[in-house]
């Protein structure tokens, strides 16, 4: 969400970014605002003189008073009176209105950096750098799900049993495997001298309001029946919350962690859920980290991020590559954002398998998170990005470490966490 005073004062430059967004619906809401908020300070200058001449005849009575004046006095307080009538109608309609506009504010897009380019959608997004050479094999390498089966690893018809679609059953070494990655993802976090937590799994509504944008959550998440609480779809939105309504010491800036979680989403949308693959499903765990800095810190911090990604999977034999979000594939929070995407060599091109975006101040201002520093208290800048959500990063060790045979050869970073194990082959 933006402050109010750059609306006002910048209102071509707000009115551009959402024409680079391609959410011209949206250009209304610019006067909208602007004439709510003329309408809110007038209100508040208007109260602002009652208050003022209230205190002038309170005092007045108190004159009166002391001097016995008695009948006069009373005429006084029924000034005070009516003043005070009118004082409630007007933060009645002051409410109204702060309410109105807050919730139009919450619909216009964060300021994207000058540095993202332009386009509609994802296809608009551009390739940055590559890491790894793509390799394909020249033997076939089959369907994940057809791999995971094949190795005892992997049961969706289980599942829909039990569960329905976007659902699955990962068991044996396949299932070991994933649980290494995650136990890798988490250590190589807390080297890089990030705190490890683990949040709630469920947020209230005010958090997830904080977090992300309407169209975000409708198309996200899932509400707990008769319970203000949500299953979060990552542990961004919990690490977040954390800090809401909180001032920060600047000393403690900055905050850097990483959050172990299952996430659960619909997956609403063009792309759906698959029937038998793992791309798309409801339920998957991932190992986030979340960022608090200053906001002369943020493109530092975000270059690390999306490298330490590049780094971890790359530690597992994958290539990956990053592309630069387009300004219409930003999320409504977001200044900027990259996406890592690992080489899949069956389909013979990349797959996204994380995200990394600043997000300004946006987050921080809804909900209400400070650093408290010597010129005095100021908003927040914070910062996510996937270390590993999986299985969809398991996908991309199992093609890329698959062997003619059928096997899984096991990178050398995850052994340890599988007992030394360096093949997963068929028993």
């Amino acid at each position: 969400m933006l402050d109010i005073k750059f609306v006002r004062e910048n209102e071509k430059i707000v009115k551009e970014n959402i024409k680079k967004k391609f959410q011209e619906e949206k250009l209304p809401l610019v006067d909208e605002v602007i004439k709510l908020d003329e309408d809110k300070r007038a209100l508040q200058l208007e109260g602002d003189e009652l208050r003022k001449n209230r205190n002038l005849i309170s005092n007045e009575i108190g004159s009166l008073m002391r001097e016995r004046n008695i009948n006069e006095a009373n005429k006084r307080k029924i000034d005070v009176s009516e003043i005070n009538k009118k004082l409630e109608d007007i933060e009645a309609k002051e409410n109204q209105i702060a309410h109105e506009l807050r919730s139009k504010m919450m619909l216009i897009p964060n300021i994207i950096d000058q540095s993202v380019p332009i386009g509609r959608d994802d296809s608009c997004n551009v390739e940055i750098e590559r890491f790894g050479e793509p390799i394909v094999p020249e033997y076939e390498i089959p369907y994940h799900a057809d791999i995971c089966e094949a190795l005892n690893g992997l049961d969706k018809e289980s599942a829909g049993r039990t569960s329905g679609n976007g659902f699955y059953y990962l068991t044996g070494d396949i299932a070991r495997l994933h649980s290494a990655m995650l136990s890798y993802a988490r250590d190589f976090m807390i080297d890089k001298g990030f705190t490890y937590c683990i949040p709630p799994f469920m947020i209230r509504s005010d958090v997830v309001d904080g977090v992300m944008s309407f169209e975000e959550m409708d198309d996200m998440m899932y509400k707990i029946e008769n319970e203000d609480l949500y299953l979060i779809g990552t542990s961004e939105h919990s690490m977040i919350g954390k800090f809401k309504g909180q001032i920060i010491k600047e000393s403690d800036l900055p905050i850097t962690l990483t959050s172990y979680s299952p996430c659960f989403r619909k997956e609403v949308g063009a792309h759906g859920i698959e029937e038998r693959g793992l791309y798309r499903v409801h339920q998957f765990e991932k190992q986030e980290m979340v960022v608090l800095c200053k906001s002369e810190d943020v493109m530092d911090w975000y270059n690390k991020m999306w490298s330490y990604t590049v780094e971890f999977f790359r530690s597992l034999d994958v290539p990956v590559r990053t592309l630069e979000c387009c300004s219409g594939d930003l999320a409504d929070l977001k200044v900027k954002s990259c996406d890592v995407e690992a080489w899949s060599p069956r389909q013979k091109k990349y797959f996204e398998v994380g995200s990394c975006a600043t997000l300004g101040d946006a987050q921080a201002r809804r909900l209400g998170i400070r650093a408290k520093g010597e010129s005095g208290n100021y908003l927040v800048s914070t910062l996510n990005n996937t270390v590993l959500a999986t299985p969809r990063g398991l996908i991309g060790v199992i093609e890329n470490n698959y062997q003619e045979d059928g096997s899984i050869k096991i990178p050398e970073v995850l052994r340890p966490y599988m007992g030394g194990k360096e093949v997963i082959k068929e028993k």
